[in-house]
């Protein structure tokens, strides 16, 4: 029997580098890289309508506010849940590199599977999300890494059945700073040869030295080599490293991410967070425990 209510959790997410695997199947596009998941992510709240019966779109509010990420709507619609209310919470910015659309489209898919009891696995789940976001144009890959949690590894494109993913076996503090928005159609609606011939030889790099430093340097290298570098980011990135620190570029936006204190040693004042180890996952509502 449906619950009728649910909420998820899902990390945000910082991709490293990447390639970019393009299809024509959602499924099975995607992305190869790597990057870090955060204990600041997305809370997603689905519940049923006035009329669960209705097939009528629910209310959709993004940090209390009336809005809708097409994602989203296209996972309710997937599950036979278009008539849900949905609301999202978050305070990672949007569109600077934190994987927002998909940590939406992927609390929705947990949360709505739980509350109208919609009898799907985890991996189907990630599978419709990741369909999703990719249809939409607003990802290649950060659904399956805040499903994985930790520092995950894309060595394959692709969601669950046709992805392979691996991790970094580590944990560290994390800061960031955000300058503004990128926009990831454009980045991946152009010509993405240089891009992910640089980002194979970031991959490769970190496969054959699976370590959070080797990570940040094979980032900064892909952002230099990809020609994605902004002025504030490089800016920022090379304060770090006269500090003493490591940080790189959030792929993709106008973000800088850091391990420690690197940031803050820098002289900026960062938001801080850690490692998030779980991944995405279900979580009680205050007072239904």
């Amino acid at each position: 029997m449906s619950s009728q209510r649910a909420t998820a959790f899902v990390p945000g997410h910082v991709t490293a580098f990447f390639s970019a695997h393009p299809a024509d199947d959602p499924v099975v596009a995607g992305l190869r890289g790597a990057g870090v998941t955060l204990t600041d992510g997305m809370t997603v709240r689905v519940s049923a309508g006035d009329d669960p019966g209705s097939p009528g779109t629910g209310s959709r509010t993004i940090d209390g506010e009336t809005g809708s990420i097409g994602a989203v709507d296209d996972v309710l619609d997937e599950l036979g849940a278009a008539a849900a209310d949905v609301a999202v919470e978050t305070d990672l910015p949007i569109g600077a590199g934190f994987g927002v659309s998909g940590a939406a489209a992927l609390g929705t898919a947990l949360a709505a599977n739980a509350a109208f009891d919609r009898r799907r696995s985890e991996n189907e789940l990630i599978r419709i999300a990741h369909a999703a976001e990719v249809a939409r144009g607003t990802g290649l890959g950060d659904v399956v890494a805040q499903a994985r949690g930790g520092v995950p590894v894309r060595l394959e494109p692709g969601a669950p059945g046709v992805g392979e993913l691996d991790g970094v076996p580590a944990t560290a503090r994390v800061e960031y700073v955000t300058f503004g928005e990128l926009s990831t159609e454009e980045v991946l609606g152009g010509d993405t040869a240089a891009l992910s011939a640089a980002g194979e030889a970031a991959l490769d790099q970190l496969r054959a030295d699976p370590r959070l430093p080797t990570l940040m340097d094979a980032a900064r290298e892909f952002a230099s080599e990809a020609d994605l570098l902004v002025p504030e980011v490089a800016e920022a990135v090379d304060a770090v490293d006269a500090a003493g620190g490591e940080a790189a570029m959030a792929m993709l936006g106008r973000t800088v991410f850091a391990l420690g204190t690197g940031l803050s040693d820098a002289g900026y004042d960062p938001e801080s967070c850690r490692i998030d180890a779980a991944g995405a996952r279900l979580v009680a509502e205050r007072g239904r425990e």
